[in-house]
C-alpha cells in the first residue's frame, strides 16, 4: 500500500474510535478495565501501522476524550497519567518497528519494549501527578499497577496484537510506509 497520508488520518481516527469503544467490553469496570488495558491495543496498532507520530497522537488523545465524553477513565489522575502511558505506547510501536529487524522476533520484541516504556512512562506520570495532588505514589503502587494487576492484559496484547499485524500485513495494509 502507499505512503499516503489521508489513509493514515483515516486509519488513526479508526483507532481512536476503537480506543474509545473497546473498553465498553469490560462493561466500564474500572478494575476490569484496569487487568485487560483494551484501550492500549489500538494505540498500539496505530503505532505500527500508521507510524510514530500517529501512535503519539492518537495515544495521547484517546484517554483524554473518552474521559471526556463517557466519564471513564476519571481524568485526575488515570486518564491524564494514561495519555503519557498511552503516547509513548503509539511513539516507540512505531519507532521501535522501524528500527528492529522486520521479522517475528522484530515484531515481538517491538511490541514488548513498547509495552515496558509505556509502563515506564506510566510510572513517572503517575508519580509527578500524583505527588502534585499531594498523594503519595510508591514503588509498590507502581509495580502492581503496571505489572501485577495486567498480566492478563499484557498477555492479551502479546497474544492478540502480533497476528492482527500479520494479517495486515498479508493483505498489504502494514506496514503503510517501506522502511
Amino acid at each position: 500500500m502507499r505512503d499516503n497520508k489521508v489513509l493514515r488520518l483515516t486509519l488513526s481516527a479508526l483507532f481512536l474510535a476503537l480506543g474509545i469503544l473497546l473498553p465498553f467490553l469490560t462493561g466500564n469496570n474500572r478494575q476490569l478495565g484496569n487487568i485487560m488495558s483494551l484501550m492500549h491495543v489500538p494505540v498500539l496498532l496505530c503505532g505500527f501501522v500508521c507510524g510514530w507520530q500517529y501512535g503519539l497522537a492518537i495515544g495521547c488523545i484517546t484517554p483524554l476524550l473518552r474521559s471526556l465524553i463517557v466519564g471513564m477513565p476519571p481524568m485526575l489522575p488515570v486518564a491524564l497519567a494514561m495519555a503519557f502511558e498511552l503516547a509513548a505506547y503509539g511513539a516507540l510501536a512505531g519507532l521501535l518497528y522501524k528500527a528492529l529487524p522486520k521479522t517475528i522476533t522484530g515484531l515481538y520484541l517491538a511490541l514488548i519494549l513498547s509495552m515496558l516504556g509505556g509502563r515506564l512512562v506510566w510510572g513517572l506520570a503517575s508519580y509527578i501527578i500524583f505527588s502534585a495532588m499531594g498523594n503519595p505514589f510508591t514503588l509498590t503502587m507502581f509495580w502492581t499497577a503496571a505489572f501485577v494487576t495486567p498480566i492478563p492484559g499484557i498477555i492479551f496484547h502479546i497474544v492478540i496484537i502480533p497476528p492482527i499485524l500479520l494479517a495486515l500485513k498479508e493483505y498489504r495494509m502494514f506496514p503503510l510506509t517501506q522502511h
